[in-house]
């Protein structure tokens, strides 16, 4: 499939490790320039060296906090002025904490909606208009299936980033006529450090082995097995393509067939 995306270039966040990387060199895979934030310099520098030395694009590393509105208006300032351009967004960031609902604090709900709600507010804005600019681009979120079916674990993730949810049918119904899609990806459990750190959580609450957690998770999973990150960054990658023009304001899961719903 022709993606359309060689030679544009393709903001990426939370990209040092996990599905941010994997989205990361599937867009440069593309022949997508690539630009890079996550909190740590040396594992941002070095999917950035991959991507270069793999595909021969560029690629533009950052330190940045996307809790930090300013710093991430920085980040895309940046971009626009090193590539001159910016086509593609992809705003994400690792998950709040898994705990019961009485057991969180103010001070964690006030960082999961900075860090997993206004973070994408943030790049949203910094990136629309250099995208109406050109009268085309992509933002595609990342967020989670439990945007659509809650996990007990993850109230302060279920809660936050349903707003996700809210915000793409907003920005598609604004920014269509410009050319500009904005859609989600809703990952379910995937073979990541997020999904092993919550099954260590399971097992630890029911006193069993993180083995005997996964294999049952797994065995209610319709495919079998947790996708892999790059199965996520292929989702993301299609909605970033030429070829999704007309889908728009979308949720779409990659979750192995978990949610159940209509």
């Amino acid at each position: 499939m022709e993606t359309g995306l060689q030679g544009k270039v393709a903001v990426v966040a939370g990209s040092s490790q996990g599905i941010g990387r994997a989205v990361a060199l599937a867009l440069a895979a593309e022949g997508a320039h690539v630009a890079l934030c996550a909190r740590r310099q040396d594992a941002l520098d070095v999917v950035a060296a991959e991507a270069h030395s793999r595909f021969g694009v560029q690629a533009f590393a950052k330190s940045v906090d996307v809790a930090d509105d300013a710093a991430v208006r920085g980040f895309v300032s940046d971009t626009a002025s090193r590539f001159g351009r910016v086509d593609v967004c992809v705003p994400n960031a690792g998950g709040p904490p898994a705990k019961p609902f009485l057991q969180t604090t103010m001070e964690e709900w006030e960082r999961a909606w900075l860090l997993n709600l206004r973070s994408a507010v943030s790049f949203a804005q910094a990136v629309l208009p250099h995208m109406q600019k050109r009268k085309w681009g992509r933002i595609v979120t990342l967020t989670s299936y439990s945007v659509k079916q809650p996990v007990p674990e993850l109230v302060l993730s279920n809660t936050i980033r349903a707003g996700i949810m809210g915000l793409v049918r907003s920005l598609a119904g604004q920014f269509g006529r410009d050319g500009i899609t904005v859609n989600n990806v809703g990952p379910g459990f995937t073979a990541t450090d997020r999904s092993r750190s919550l099954l260590e959580q399971r097992a630890k609450n029911r006193g069993v082995e993180v083995e005997d957690v996964q294999r049952e998770l797994e065995h209610e999973i319709p495919i079998g097995r947790m996708a892999t990150p790059e199965e996520v960054a292929a989702a993301v990658v299609w909605l970033a393509s030429e070829s999704s023009a007309s889908v728009t304001g979308q949720t779409i899961l990659v979750d192995g067939g978990s949610y159940r719903g209509l």
